[in-house]
């Protein structure tokens, strides 16, 4: 698999990042735990693929920073991500990467009241991604003009 369909993948999935229960506060409340779930990923010779994840996350700093890993799979590849981000005053920045390919790349955008907003870029990608937890339901959502034109997970709380 190209190293840019993975770096895609994988970006698009970082900020699928619950934070603690106890942080209820900060702008990951809600987050925290073990999820897993399944989804879509749409390429751009129009192509679909189902994937299947599962995602740690904690929360510290107060509630301000969110530590995350995320496995996922489909029929023909997976990659094995990591995430630190931090939110000052409702603003989110971090770093992610993807041990299997070497890969790393940086994150922006909003946190608040179950909602994330952000761009990911890496080198030769960039998407924007949305993240929406409910309770023990979590959804992602991932737009790009590259190889990897969506993503759409579903995952739930362990």
């Amino acid at each position: 698999m190209p190293a840019l369909k993975a770096a895609g993948v994988a970006a698009a999935l970082v900020l699928s990042a619950p934070a603690s229960h106890a942080q209820s506060g900060g702008p990951f409340a809600g987050f925290d735990g073990v999820w897993s779930g399944t989804g879509t990923v749409s390429l751009s010779d129009g192509s679909n693929e189902r994937i299947r994840c599962r995602a740690t996350y904690s929360v510290g700093g107060g509630g301000q920073g969110l530590n995350q890993t995320l496995r996922c799979a489909s029929d023909s590849y997976k990659f094995d991500l990591s995430s630190r981000v931090v939110s000052q005053g409702g603003t989110v920045s971090g770093t992610w990467s993807e041990a299997s390919r070497n890969l790393n790349g940086n994150l922006q955008g909003r946190a608040g009241g179950g909602h994330i907003e952000v761009f990911v870029e890496a080198a030769g990608f960039a998407a924007n991604l949305t993240l929406t937890t409910r309770g023990n339901k979590q959804s992602v959502s991932i737009s790009s003009k590259g190889e990897i034109r969506g993503v759409n997970i579903s995952m739930v709380r362990s």
